[in-house]
């Protein structure tokens, strides 16, 4: 019944096998790809018929988790996965940026890639095996497909380089890289990282490469025994007529156009010129997209002869230089920190916000559930373009680009012990023309040293372009939004004065050299040095406390045994602590209380409290208490915490008592001295101390006894 093919490698320390042939029969391709225990089936389907006038190439790639690959079942009211999770999303990223170069120019049928968890061991990340899993269904679902491509995790432990390092390996790797590409060339590169070299890098995206390889040749063989009849490719008649015409009618007119510095301007008269020469072809019976593909393909032939001919740009500048920045910080008054970073005609505002523990970002994970206290978020909303546009939650690209700056800050973050805040950061992209992700990340460097977050060192980053020919290629710092449209790469690097601690390549061809690598990671470098120094004009490092609007947090540390007394039975006491001081507590297991409010007296009001919870009675103390309870015998006074102790009507007064309501009442407060501790009975006494001053009287109290009572007493 089944046909199974299947391919089994050593790849690192564990197996990988691709099998197909026996589950998802009725996809064009259908791998099951396994590494370790973690199990991936990743499908692919095509769309025979092209959509009349579809001008862009459909493709979607969506990676999704099942709960029971962990054995779990999913939380909430509904018990059934819902929305795709963070993780979910920056996976299908992940496989999308490195095949979608693949496909051939002008094919515009739609294609779907589904890689789904059916099981996870919770040491090996699914998604190098989904994205292998991709490659290879893609491979021989006779779906027009240039590939296949590999991946592979790289990390770097006690300077050695780890093939697909697993998750309880990553703790002590100073590099998480992820690196795609085919067997001649890279084509995607993720990364945290940090502080490392630009030849660490270089050499860990060229291990990765390297080490992926045996993975395409086993590909290559399935694909031998498996692969379906590939697909045939037409090629529009009109095609080269079309493109004939319009180089002859536009040429000249978009070489004049792309002179045109303003991005507003340069794309209104772009428009005009468009509607100019291409209306008269489609009125003549040329197909919209086929004009409008064209179009775009003339763009693209202007601007890169002209930057590889004369290695200038578009808007004038040299292929190493990076536009002019303006850096700000204290922007908004109210907030603990903001920073207004503009460079060129990108813009982002930025503002840090910091919290307490009970803020921080709780996260239900197929390996587990654990909370984040550093988040950073992204928005693009469409102004930033000038143009109209749906507001709605963030798609895609929102995610990943807030993710790589998040990145390109963490390694820099400040060990929770030693600044206990939960932190948010929101970037909001009011302007953009290129690398609003970069600004992002110099935009949060700034807001976070305004908020008072001892940052480790300010982080800047930049984003690289490539325009590559055949007679030779240019490398372009600081890349504008038509550069990145045009151009076959988006190289961003991110980092410090020391080193990088976030890279991120995505190529529109079929892949780059180690030589362009080589040469863009040391212009980066070159322009990230520039940033920074930009970026100091406004502030050179954190500023030396938390700001005034911000929350103080004071730790202290009390016994585990008294955690409960702090708490009180159903949370009574640390509720009425919190209501009537309106500071915040946070109490953990190891005896960690954490005290947070903005008003130094609140922080203050809830310490003390606290402190006299958990404080413990010493005999010849003076406390100031609350008399609770009267009784016969003497009056109860809680003096410390929730501490009581028996006032005998012995010890109320220096003279003789008949009732104890002659001298207190419930509600009185009274000062009063431990005299004995016995089985965690305290006694106390009211008569030794001075009601007014809390001085301690024992002394007069004494001398002023008759000597016979003395004698008796010390008899």
């Amino acid at each position: 019944m089944f046909k199974v093919a299947k391919r089994q490698i050593q790849w690192g320390e564990r197996t990988l096998t691709l099998e197909t042939g026996k589950i998802a029969r009725q996809a064009d391709g259908a791998v099951l790809a396994t590494y370790g225990e973690t199990m991936v089936l990743c499908t692919v389907v095509g769309q025979k018929k092209v959509k009349p006038d579809m001008d862009f190439f459909p493709l979607t790639v969506n990676y999704q988790e099942k709960s029971f690959a962990a054995g779990k079942i999913p939380g909430g009211f509904f018990k059934r996965e819902g929305r795709p999770t963070e993780k979910e999303i920056l996976t299908s990223r992940l496989i999308d940026r490195p095949v979608r170069p693949l496909f051939p120019e002008g094919f515009f049928n739609e294609v779907q890639v589904v890689c789904t968890l059916l099981s996870h061991d919770l040491e090996n990340d699914p998604d190098i095996v989904a994205l292998v899993g991709a490659s290879a269904a893609l491979t021989i679902s006779g779906i027009p497909f240039m590939g296949p491509i590999a991946g592979a995790r790289v990390g770097y432990v006690n300077g050695q380089y780890v093939l697909n390092p697993t998750k309880s390996e990553l703790p002590d790797s100073a590099l998480d890289l992820v690196v795609a590409g085919t067997q001649t060339s890279v084509l995607m590169v993720e990364s945290e990282a940090k502080e490392l070299s630009e030849k660490i890098m270089l050499d860990a995206v060229m291990f990765g490469h390297k080490h992926f390889q045996p993975v395409i040749d086993a590909i290559i063989s399935l694909a031998e025994e498996a692969a379906k009849d590939p697909w045939e490719l037409t090629k529009d008649a009109q095609e080269d007529d079309v493109k004939a015409k319009l180089k002859a009618a536009g040429e000249t007119k978009l070489r004049e156009a792309f002179k045109i510095t303003a991005k507003q301007a340069r794309s209104q008269r772009l428009d005009e010129i468009k509607k100019e020469i291409c209306d008269p072809l489609v009125e003549a019976g040329s197909s919209n997209a086929l004009v409008k593909r064209m179009f775009k393909g003339l763009e693209s032939d202007v601007v890169r002869r002209d930057m590889v001919a004369t290695s200038k740009r578009i808007d004038g500048r040299g292929p190493a230089d990076v536009r002019q920045i303006i850096a700000e910080v204290g922007v908004l008054p109210k907030v603990h920190g903001a920073s207004l970073f503009t460079r060129g005609e990108t813009q982002a505002l930025v503002v840090a916000t910091l919290g307490t523990s009970m803020d921080e970002q709780r996260i239900d994970a197929l390996d587990g559930e654990y909370t984040e206290s550093f988040m950073l978020h992204y928005n693009f909303p469409p102004y930033s373009v000038g143009e109209v546009g749906r507001l709605g939650s963030p798609g895609r690209r929102e995610i990943g680009h807030g993710k790589l700056a998040w990145r390109a800050i963490r390694p820099l973050m400040p060990a929770k012990e030693a600044f206990p805040y939960t932190i948010r950061v929101v970037s909001e992209i009011t302007e953009s023309n290129g690398s609003s992700s970069m600004a992002t990340v110099c935009g949060t460097s700034l807001a976070l040293m305004d908020a008072g977050v001892p940052l480790k060192s300010p982080v800047a980053g930049i984003a690289m372009g490539l325009i590559k020919e055949k007679d030779g290629f240019v490398v372009l710092s600081d890349i504008m939004g038509d550069e990145d449209h045009l151009g076959d790469m988006d190289f961003k690097v991110a980092g410090t004065a020391n080193g990088i601690t976030a890279l991120q390549m995505d190529i529109k061809i079929n892949g780059i050299t180690e030589e362009i690598m080589k040469v863009a990671l040391n212009q980066a470098q070159g322009g990230r040095q520039h940033i920074l120094g930009e970026m100091a004009k406004a502030l050179t490092t954190s500023r030396g406390d938390v700001n005034e609007n911000a929350p103080r947090i004071t730790t202290i540390n009390v016994p585990k045994d008294k955690i409960r007394e702090i708490i009180g039975t159903g949370g009574k006491v640390i509720r009425e602590i919190v209501e009537k001081t309106g500071a915040k507590i946070d109490i953990e297991d190891d005896g960690t209380v954490r005290v947070a409010s903005s008003n130094t007296d609140q922080a203050k009001a809830a310490l003390d409290w606290i402190q006299s919870i958990v404080a413990e009675a010493e005999i010849g103390q003076i406390y100031t208490g609350k008399v609770v309870r009267i009784v016969d015998f003497g009056a109860f006074v809680n003096f410390l915490g929730s501490k009581d102790g028996l006032v005998h009507i012995s010890e109320l007064a220096d003279h003789r008592v008949n009732k104890v309501n002659d001298i207190v009442n419930e509600g009185d407060t009274v000062k009063v001295k431990v005299i004995e501790i016995e089985r965690g009975k305290v006694r106390l006494s009211m008569k030794v101390v001075d009601q007014q001053t809390g001085e301690d009287i024992s002394d007069r109290v004494s001398a002023s006894k008759p000597r016979g009572d003395r004698e008796r007493k010390e008899a």
